[in-house]
């Protein structure tokens, strides 16, 4: 994967790259949104606590495919509140670290519950090591 910013278009703004290219013979793996539900099936009622539940059940989801946080291409994120810019970038950049994959912020007016105040769905790509070399 290759996360670049084009020299013509402005800085990003926040923690992200404007695109991703994914080279050729990769794996992908899509995951529908993910709410800030915790296994036990608790939801916080603060939108920032429910975002970092979120993006730790992207992380498992990864996990569970043999793939990590760098693996992400693209990340949508759905937001019911206003989470002030310093805490949602805060959050977000504690999960990605250095990891800047392309992504994408929309304030809806609801989601499946009115206990749900974030959505994240993602995409994640990695080199598919299910098939040999050269085929």
């Amino acid at each position: 994967m290759n996360s670049r910013n084009p020299l013509d278009v402005h800085a990003p703004v926040a923690a992200y790259s404007h695109q991703t290219e994914v080279g050729p013979g990769a794996r992908w793996l899509v995951l529908s949104g993910q709410i800030g539900m915790r296994p036990d099936g608790g939801v916080p009622s603060d939108p920032a606590e429910q975002l970092a539940v979120a993006l730790e059940n992207i992380r498992r989801n990864l996990a569970a495919a043999g793939m990590t946080v760098t693996d992400l291409v693209k990340l949508t994120f759905y937001l019911v509140d206003e989470i002030t810019p310093a805490e949602r970038r805060r959050v977000i950049t504690d999960f990605l670290g250095a990891h800047l994959p392309a992504t994408t912020l929309l304030y809806v007016s609801g989601l499946a519950s009115p206990a749900l105040r974030v959505e994240i769905d993602a995409w994640a790509a990695a080199e598919d090591t299910t098939t040999a070399p050269g085929l």
